[in-house]
């Protein structure tokens, strides 16, 4: 059972030490480095970069098909393309699923096909206060060399949809792991305190209550940690004019979803998300359904060849 605020609950404590105040022998500290080594390298493994296109977070893989925990604050919103990044650089492409905005949990499915090293989750409620964790995350960002940086820490405060730590986490740690010495995924980094060593995690139980409607990719809550997309306040940023084949760009806005998507002056755009395209305000009613964050898959003619782009939406 997960304690509520200031309540520890009397499970017994699966790793010895936890018990302890303090390591009080070098041989306690022996065990609590022999536990931890033993348990990193299948951790490492299913610890994953997320490369969100205008940044970096991290996630953790928990099962085979390739799905990721991760944070809602780093999975942006739902039904969004991200990159994830395996620890030896391997990059497989990725799509937003659902989300808790409240409580900053979110899942994150590799398209990808394949069979992908996972990690098990803590489903036996036993976390107790001062239990002896560790943290995973690649923190600043992918790095090849370094890889994930493990952290060994404490839990300091056990509630209900949060966990406290007294680890070190940086940028680009948010939605990595926190293990028990067994290798059991008990959490998910989700915020730094005041100071670093003070950090917040989403228990996995938070997970599991509301597995369902996030494999279903249902936006859950008002926020802090994501915001619903506003219908229509989407924008592309280019000026057009009706010719033959559709709608030729005539002008393409100074920091706009367009520039970043690399459209140009006279390219032609033939289809909106499939569809058809041969007025301005065809191109308005596609884009009045859109948010901004949400991607746009254009059909253009440049130079006389087809290509395909996809635009991801600004703020209007």
């Amino acid at each position: 059972m997960i304690a509520t605020l200031g309540f520890v609950p009397m499970a017994a404590h699966a790793f010895p030490l936890n018990e302890k105040k303090a390591p009080e022998t070098q041989e306690d500290l022996m065990l609590i480095q022999q536990t931890l080594l033993a348990s990193i390298p299948k951790a490492k493994a299913a610890t994953v970069s997320i490369d969100l296109g205008n940044g970096f977070g991290s996630g953790v893989i928990v099962s085979k098909e390739g799905l990721v925990m991760t944070a809602a604050h780093v999975s942006g919103g739902v039904g969004k393309k991200v990159t994830i990044i395996m620890p030896d650089g391997t990059k497989h492409k990725a799509n937003t699923l659902g989300l808790m905005a409240e409580t900053d949990a979110a899942l994150v499915q590799i398209t990808d096909t394949g069979e992908y090293p996972f990690v098990e989750l803590n489903r036996t409620g036993n976390i107790n206060l001062g239990d002896w964790v560790f943290s995973l995350g690649h923190s600043g960002g992918f790095n090849k060399e370094r890889g994930a940086v493990a952290r060994l820490a404490r839990l300091v405060r056990v509630a209900n949809t949060t966990y406290q730590t007294d680890g070190t986490l940086i940028g680009g740690d948010s939605g990595g792991p926190l293990f028990d010495l067994d290798g059991k995924l008990i959490g998910i980094h989700s915020r730094v305190g005041p100071q670093l060593p003070v950090n917040m995690h989403v228990p996995v139980q938070v997970f599991i209550d509301n597995w369902e409607p996030m494999m279903k990719s249902e936006f859950m809550g008002e926020g802090p940690f994501a915001q619903k997309p506003i219908k229509g306040n989407g924008m592309l940023g280019v000026a057009t004019k009706s010719v033959e084949a559709g709608l030729e760009i005539t002008k393409v806005g100074k920091k706009t979803a367009a520039e970043k998507a690399e459209l140009k002056v006279g390219d032609v755009i033939r289809k909106m998300d499939g569809k058809e395209v041969k007025t301005r305000e065809e191109l308005q009613t596609i884009i009045k359904d859109k948010s901004a964050g949400e991607e746009l898959e254009l059909e253009i003619l440049r130079d006389g060849k087809e290509r395909k782009i996809t635009a991801e939406l600004a703020e209007r």
